[in-house]
């Protein structure tokens, strides 16, 4: 695996550890449902962290990766508005999630910049030749 991908990992499971401490907070009707949605989002996470630092074609499942962090992040602005957290506690899991997120966008960065980069050493576009006709 990438360095990347390491680094993102470890982040990952402290934040995945930190969530099952907050997780204990959420009343129990809620342990089901929103709480349920955050242990998942955190999985797919996971899974497509590995995805990503497996696939040669990363940029895609990079994407992915984004998108999944942007519902967690949601998802952690849902109970600190439905007040099952404090704000304290809420900064905390933000700060971790933020780390995570901004891991990601310089992963992504230069994964783009290296596709650009190739994109760019290739020949100029063939232009369409002038059709031959009556002059």
């Amino acid at each position: 695996m990438a360095f990347e991908s390491l680094a993102m990992l470890e982040k990952l499971e402290e934040v995945s550890a930190y969530s099952r401490i907050a997780l204990r907070q959420f009343p129990k009707y809620e342990k089901f449902l929103l709480a349920a949605e955050i242990r998942t989002a955190l999985t797919e996470i996971k899974r497509l962290l590995i995805r990503a630092a497996k696939r040669y074609y990363k940029k895609t499942t990079l994407e992915d990766l984004d998108i999944e962090i942007e519902l967690l992040r949601s998802l952690v602005r849902e109970s600190v508005k439905l007040q099952y957290i404090d704000m304290k506690r809420y900064e905390v899991w933000a700060a971790k999630i933020g780390e995570i997120g901004k891991m990601l966008g310089a992963w992504l960065k230069n994964v783009r910049a290296a596709q650009g980069g190739a994109e760019t050493s290739e020949p100029a576009a063939r232009t369409n030749p002038q059709p031959k006709g009556r002059r």
